[in-house]
């Protein structure tokens, strides 16, 4: 196994900020894309320089310590302009990566299918071609005139131009890719079995909280953003079917480019009937309430804010009984569990279950045999059958319809009286 890369923190906070607690979540990102934080510099300042995103002394201070740490590449918890991002790898002759470009390698290492790849090569094309000058910035240095036309100054806006092409020819597929999994979409719909996604900060346990629902074998490492396509999987209650689809994990100041680009995923929370907003109850007060506002923020910003919404505590087999209390307090109409326990599933079955029992009534129907096409409509429908019985006139069922598909078997009913 290779030895992880030695990576440099640099971060500018606000007066007061802690370090610690700022940083915690890009260290944690750096382990999860191969590099371990061996130190970190912290300025604190109102706004970062634009020039060289810390001051000149900071600057200096910053080429000794990265000298002096044999660090082999710079974190930084922003994202750089492509300016401050070619000086700093100047004065330091080294790598400089920052915030965005950390989180886009993840992704690139987690995509599994097709279209996540491809959502993820949008994503780095669309941060890289501002960026492209600076391949070529020793051209550009010379300014125009002789020695400076030719091959070199056309390779740049050669690059730009066949980048361009990709990110429409990327865009492209992506495009009919969605437009596919939209007819998959308006099937489920047709059958109008309820939907629910998991929504929540990366790492709160959704991936283990569908397993433990539905039997998936979705992976459940512990790392940030170990899903990133969406994965629906079914599970029954009372009679009743329900869809559950994972999506991926929200962090604070997710780049825009991924809110963009990794629509599919998104997506799934944007139509759900439900959303199951996870968080991790044995995460500190302060960290949990600033996930909580993150991922509110996220889905304000793909609207998907007005859905309905279920807070769901999870690993609350870390947390102690004045920890729950706690917890209840502040969050009382939240359901506790545990996704590696079991603890509290079948209550969140049942939450599941009440929040869409309004739109289905039951209904008692005679199917004729000669119309046996209804009966293989009411399965197509998802309706549970409650009771069935075989009459000389037809078959006699007690099914719970949706509320607005009662009127397509009117005909049928029969007086339950």
């Amino acid at each position: 196994m290779e030895a992880p890369e030695r990576g440099f923190v640099l971060a500018v906070l606000g007066q007061g900020a802690d370090e610690r607690e700022e940083l915690a979540e890009l260290e944690e990102l750096a382990r999860t894309a191969g590099v371990e934080p061996v130190a970190r510099l912290v300025q604190h300042r109102a706004q970062p320089d634009p020039r060289t995103y810390v001051g000149k002394g900071k600057l200096a201070e910053l080429k000794e310590s990265y000298k002096a740490t044999s660090s082999e590449v710079l974190l930084v918890d922003d994202e750089l302009s492509p300016s401050q991002q070619r000086l700093l790898e100047n004065e330091l002759e080294s790598r400089v990566v920052d915030r965005t470009q950390l989180i886009l390698d993840i992704f690139a290492q987690h995509a599994v299918t097709a279209e996540g790849k491809l959502q993820v090569e949008l994503a780095q094309l669309e941060y890289n071609l501002p960026r492209m000058r600076g391949m070529w910035q020793h051209l550009e240095r010379l300014g125009g005139g002789v020695g400076t036309r030719g091959p070199g100054e056309s390779q740049l806006e050669t690059d730009r131009r066949l980048a361009r092409r990709r990110v429409s020819l990327l865009k492209g597929r992506l495009k009919e890719l969605g437009r596919q999994r939209d007819i998959r979409r308006k099937e489920r719909r047709r059958t109008q079995v309820p939907t629910v996604a998991l929504a929540g900060y990366t790492n709160v346990g959704k991936s283990t909280l569908l397993n433990a629902l539905t039997d998936a074998d979705v992976s459940v490492r512990n790392r940030l953003f170990e899903t990133l396509d969406p994965t629906t999987r079914g599970f029954e209650h009372e009679g009743r079917r329900y869809l559950v689809t994972d999506t991926v994990g929200f962090v604070r100041r997710l780049p825009h480019q991924l809110v963009e680009g990794f629509a599919a995923t998104l997506e799934e929370t944007l139509v759900a009937d439900l959303v199951l907003h996870v968080v991790d109850g044995s995460a500190p007060p302060e960290r949990l309430s600033e996930q909580i506002a993150s991922v509110n923020a996220v889905l304000l910003e793909i609207e998907a804010h007005e859905l309905p919404r279920e807070l769901v505590v999870n690993k609350i087999d870390l947390v102690d009984e004045e920890g729950r209390r706690r917890l209840s307090n502040r969050y009382p109409d939240a359901l506790q569990v545990s996704a590696e326990s079991g603890e509290g599933l079948e209550e969140l079955r049942a939450r599941i279950a009440e929040r869409f029992a309004e739109r289905f009534e039951s209904v008692r129907l005679l199917l004729p045999y000669n119309e046996g096409g209804k009966l293989n409509e009411l399965y197509a429908l998802g309706a549970p059958i409650d009771e069935r019985e075989d009459t000389t006139d037809g078959v006699l069922v007690l099914a719970r319809l949706p509320r607005r598909e009662i009127r397509r078997f009117a005909s049928y009913v029969v007086n339950t009286g």
